[in-house]
């Protein structure tokens, strides 16, 4: 079955939504870390929703071009396919209520996109939205390690 026809058919099933971090979108799709293997597998299959932004991708894109992930000399086109072929992009919005504030102002646009269209989930290992753990829990969100998530986990009921 084609991907996007496995995307559908998870959408048409309520799949879960999540927003992942750059780091982790690395992790999987350049350095193949297997901590990220089962985030990896679940997206792929289309169980799993993985809701984007445009900005979210432009800084992939940069990332990809500088430091340690250059240093990988990573294919850059293979990453943009599978990026459109299993990303989901949305529009950025405020969400709803009084936003969470993150310590790093450069990660505020993760929290907002999952608290703004409803996702289950926030894969990220970036210290300051880990710190938001415990409120954004409170608001239907849970943030966490791909290390530490296992495809059973149920997320927390939403307020």
């Amino acid at each position: 079955m084609h991907s996007s026809a496995i995307r559908s058919a998870a959408a048409d099933r309520g799949a879960q939504q999540a927003v992942v971090d750059t780091q982790v979108v690395l992790d999987w799709l350049v350095f193949r870390d297997p901590g990220s293997a089962a985030l990896a597998t679940a997206i792929e299959s289309g169980s799993l929703r993985w809701l984007t932004s445009q900005p979210m991708r432009d800084e992939l894109e940069h990332v990809l071009g500088r430091g340690v992930a250059s240093a990988w000399q990573p294919d850059r086109a293979a990453i943009a396919r599978a990026f459109d072929r299993h990303a989901q992009m949305v529009d950025l919005a405020a969400p709803p209520g009084q936003p969470l504030r993150c310590s790093d102002p450069d990660d505020q646009i993760f929290i907002d996109l999952a608290l703004a269209n409803g996702a289950e989930w926030l894969f990220t290992r970036d210290r300051a939205l880990l710190r938001l753990a415990r409120r954004a829990r409170g608001r239907g969100l849970i943030v966490l390690r791909p290390v530490d998530w296992e495809p059973s986990m149920a997320p927390v009921p939403r307020r």
